[in-house]
């Protein structure tokens, strides 16, 4: 009868495709055993997180406890109509901001902060933060392709300040730049760094983490010119230093890396002495000698699928250092595409997952534990059903790790992803693509980045 009770057991064990381990295995995966069962059979195992190996930065995976990524997007343009369902001013599917946020929540992604890059976006950034206190946060500022509002031909409105659309963070500049003919007027500078202090002074306890999105964005001269830039990030750099206390720096710096540093350097002294609450600069795709020189000023480097482009990119990833580091989406845009660099990455990580998580599955030799020494029969195959003629062609498996159902927006469903829309539950691509290139554990990333975070923008733990 016991060996009857062990036989049906073990057969059902194998077609649920249960591993099954002697106390002994138990012992080494830190698995307890059921106390139930009279032939001590362990729990299923959990599967490791996967790791890479320094010497090499192939990827592996050890028999380790399971650990539960958790991530805080630093830079997540929630704020964006995109995310309500509205694509070119056109309403394309439903609002979907709570399955974005839900989605986030799944993965460990429990902290966002959505960046405000005009008057209007900051704005709605706070509103999004009081409808999800805890978990949204914001910061406050003017982008560099959102400063032409300093021009003496623009409308200085809150409403109409010329946020718009801008192009892909990563993509290139598809006009001609802005001429630095463009007047700068200083008795609107002085409104509109006004209402800024009015609108940071009233966020502060609503959510409102840092100061930005501001900085100098050369390569993207088609929306503000140089002059204008250089104008608006000094205006602003000021009223930073001016407050009190003061708030950390969200800053954004693409092809103007000399300016930006002189530019900070005369705000905040040449080690940035002055700066009480550091910063970090965020979507970097800069030289590892631009990168040295911002961390030896005390900022942090923030990273997502733009900074993975290249071979040139991911050397710069590689030289990050762990205390140094920030990870973030900048969703809808800079998701990680298989034409980068980084992509190969990823694959292999999702791999070796894939690998882990059918090794936790299969039973082990035998199908018996070493202890049992009876014999017991292999339940009778099934039957194999006749092909049929026509077969429905099968959906490609991906190369990568799909945890949610994506579509095209003309097909968006409740519950569905995007395509080509980046979202905050994606973070965890950047975290383990990160862990590959720098050959650490996907852990030493989460929890690096995590502290960091934290620590800059003054973010509970909870």
């Amino acid at each position: 009868m016991v060996v009857g009770r062990l036989a049906l057991t073990l057969g059902l064990r194998r077609r649920l495709g249960t591993k099954i381990y002697t106390p002994k295995q138990c012992l080494l995966l830190n698995t307890p055993t059921s106390p139930s069962s009279s032939s001590s059979f362990c729990a299923t195992a959990r599967m490791a997180s996967p790791s890479t190996a320094p010497e090499n930065g192939a990827a592996h995976v050890t028999p380790t406890q399971t650990y539960k990524p958790r991530y805080i997007d630093i830079g997540i343009n929630l704020a964006d109509p995109i995310f309500r369902g509205v694509y070119n001013g056109k309403q394309r599917h439903d609002d979907d901001l709570s399955g974005v946020i839900d989605r986030a929540r799944q993965v460990g992604c429990t902290k966002l902060i959505v960046t405000g890059s005009s008057f209007r976006s900051s704005r709605d950034a706070l509103t999004i933060a009081k409808e999800y206190p805890g978990t949204v946060y914001t910061t406050a500022g003017i982008h560099p392709c959102s400063s032409s509002i300093f021009d003496t031909a623009h409308p200085h409105s809150h409403e109409e300040d010329g946020e718009g659309e801008h192009t892909p963070t990563c993509g290139p500049d598809p006009e001609k730049p802005v001429p630095d003919s463009q007047a700068i007027d200083a008795e609107k500078t002085e409104t509109i760094i006004s209402d800024l202090r009015a609108l940071i002074s009233s966020a502060r306890g609503s959510g409102l983490v840092a100061f930005g999105e501001f900085g100098l964005d050369y390569d993207r001269l088609h929306y503000c010119s140089r002059a204008l830039q250089l104008h608006s990030f000094r205006a602003q750099l000021a009223l930073a230093a001016s407050l009190s206390p003061q708030l950390p720096l969200f800053l954004h710096s693409r092809a103007a890396h000399e300016d930006f540093v002189a530019c900070l350097k005369d705000a905040f002294g040449d080690s940035l002495e002055r700066l009480e609450k550091g910063g970090v600069v965020h979507s970097f795709t800069g030289t590892i000698q631009e990168m040295e020189e911002l961390m030896n000023l005390g900022l942090y480097i923030g990273l997502n699928g733009c900074s993975f482009k290249t071979a040139e990119n991911c050397d710069v990833v590689k030289a990050v250092r762990l205390d140094r580091l920030m990870i973030e989406t900048d969703g809808p845009w800079c998701e990680v595409r298989p034409s980068h660099e980084g992509w190969k990455h990823l694959v292999e990580m999702d791999r070796q997952e894939r690998a882990a998580a059918e090794q936790a599955a299969e039973p082990p030799a035998g199908g018996v534990p070493a202890e049992n020494a009876e014999a017991v029969p292999s339940a009778p195959a099934a039957p194999k059903k006749q092909q049929q003629s026509k077969k429905k062609p099968q959906k490609k498996e991906s190369e990568v790790i799909e945890r949610f159902n994506t579509v095209k927006k003309e097909k968006w469903v409740k519950g569905a992803m995007v395509k080509s829309r980046n979202e905050p539950c994606l973070i965890e691509r950047v975290a383990k693509i990160v862990a590959s290139i720098k050959g650490v554990s996907v852990e030493e990333v989460c929890e690096a980045a995590w502290q960091n975070t934290a620590k800059v923008f003054d973010l509970d733990e909870n």
